[in-house]
């Protein structure tokens, strides 16, 4: 009786492990697009997605992320991240961050979309490339367009 009581508390265990809400990290260079396909090589401009089973989606762009969400099966999210434009590599809260869209700095998919976790640093760069800043909110709202 006590072995079959450990094993169902193990299998408990492991269950609440591989079902975690987190991000995980991208495997740059093996990595796939959830939405184009493209492989994900760009440290400056990927995006994930994780549902609120744990499931991860990446993107090889912010933009794909976005247009993944304006599609009718969109998975239920309880993380959005994007890559820090200033930290290549660093995932951040893609709610809590602050956006450019400047032809001075080209995105994957053309969308000239980045993402920073400094409003500072989309001010700085908005002064040096142009374009227009967002918030979260403001985001979602252009790419229904």
């Amino acid at each position: 009786m006590r072995i079959h009581q450990l094993s169902i508390l193990f299998i408990l265990l492991l269950l609440l492990v591989g079902c975690s809400i987190s991000q995980k990290p991208i495997d740059y260079g093996e990595a796939a697009c959830h939405y184009c396909s493209m492989t994900i090589v760009d440290k400056q401009h990927a995006a994930q997605i994780v549902t609120d089973k744990g499931k991860v989606f990446n993107y090889d762009a912010i933009e794909c992320m976005m247009n993944q969400m304006n599609e009718a099966d969109a998975p239920t999210v309880a993380l959005f991240l994007a890559n820090d434009y200033s930290n290549p590599g660093e995932l951040m809260d893609a709610t809590n961050a602050t956006y450019l869209i400047s032809e001075g700095i080209p995105s994957p998919m053309g969308a000239f979309l980045t993402g920073f976790s400094s409003e500072a640093e989309a001010s700085a760069a908005h002064a040096s490339h142009g374009g227009e800043l967002y918030d979260w909110e403001g985001l979602k709202e252009k790419f229904k367009e």
